[in-house]
């Protein structure tokens, strides 16, 4: 591939992951680093995990990603009594013309290119579990039946921080299926009265796709296929190691603070999520090849669910986010 043919590429993926991020806008106040990074991973082949407090439009900016990006979507609300077959489908027995009756393999929501796992948390292990094949595996499994999911396939997570009652923690080795983890905090006063004004008024914003539905499936596949292009330089590589290593407590390069808080560190899985995502940067900064910048700005949304923290670090008040903060400083 010409230099000219890379570059004409490079520009092509900038101005469809910026095309679909602007139409999204037009319904999303504020919130850009949220929705700039959600789309990173959607494009870099990822999971979503959002938690946020209620009302700050988490279920909202799932749905106008979906609208705008013109692929099949269904929101689930999990609640402690959904059961895995509420996702994932099930046989139902039916019957012909002619009297003959037979299973047919129903399919749940889960047979869509993006989910909205609304308050995750709220579900029971069970469903959870089902969750999980599908997120890993791209597929599901009922009464000893595989089922493939069509790809792309996506799960875009929500889970409210502050309402504890009658929900289920999410497991580490689910956490760890999700590619990113954001915050989505409360609007400033400027935002909060855009809000108001598009909300409350007689104008209703509404999204189109900007490709159909067969031009986006190929488009996400091609650009996914493209990120993974991106160079990466040796001591870039060598880098993100360390910083890996120095979040594992017990290695030889842990920092105090790692040894003091944290109870089991990231593993592999977390450093292919920062330079996958890292990639996708890359690219909208105009470069095929990887910089440290790329991989400072996923950093902690990668790696603050991937870090277990012990209790002391729960007594003392010490987050995820400040030791990641504080080892990315001292590398």
């Amino acid at each position: 591939m010409s230099k000219e043919e890379l570059e004409q590429q490079v520009e092509e993926f900038r101005d469809k992951f910026n095309l679909i991020a602007s139409e999204v806008s037009k319904k999303i106040v504020g919130q850009k680093g949220v929705l700039r990074l959600t789309l990173t991973a959607i494009f870099a082949g990822g999971h979503v995990l959002l938690e946020g407090a209620p009302g700050l439009g988490k279920t909202l900016l799932v749905k106008s990603i979906a609208q705008t990006m013109g692929l099949s979507f269904h929101r689930i609300q999990f609640t402690s009594d959904l059961m895995p077959t509420d996702i994932t489908g099930t046989q139902v027995l039916t019957e012909d013309e002619n009297g003959h009756r037979s299973f047919v393999f129903k399919p749940g929501p889960l047979f869509s290119n993006i989910v909205l796992a609304d308050e995750v948390n709220r579900s029971g292990p069970k469903t959870q579990s089902a969750l999980l094949e599908a997120m890993e595996e791209q597929q599901i499994s009922v009464l000893g039946t595989t089922h493939k999911l069509e790809a792309p396939f996506f799960v875009l997570a929500t889970q409210n921080p502050i309402e504890l009652e009658g929900t289920y923690p999410l497991p580490e080795a689910q956490l760890d299926r999700f590619l990113f983890k954001l915050l989505v905090n409360s609007p400033s006063s400027s935002e909060l009265k855009e809000i108001l004004n598009r909300t409350t008024g007689t104008k209703d914003v509404k999204l189109g796709p900007v490709f159909n539905a067969t031009e986006t499936r190929d488009i996400i596949m091609a650009m996914r296929s493209f990120v993974r292009q991106v160079i990466v330089a040796p001591p870039l590589e060598d880098l993100l190691v360390g910083i890996i290593f120095a979040l594992t407590p017990g290695s030889n390069h842990c920092t105090e603070s790692v040894r003091q808080y944290v109870r089991f560190g990231p593993g592999p899985r977390a450093a292919q999520a920062i330079l996958l995502t890292a990639k996708v940067l890359a690219l909208l900064d105009g470069r095929v090849n990887l910089a440290y910048e790329d991989i400072k700005q996923v950093l902690i949304p990668a790696l603050r669910h991937r870090l277990i923290l012990n209790y002391q670090a729960e007594a003392e008040g010490v987050t995820s986010d400040q030791l990641i903060q504080e080892v990315e400083e001292k590398s």
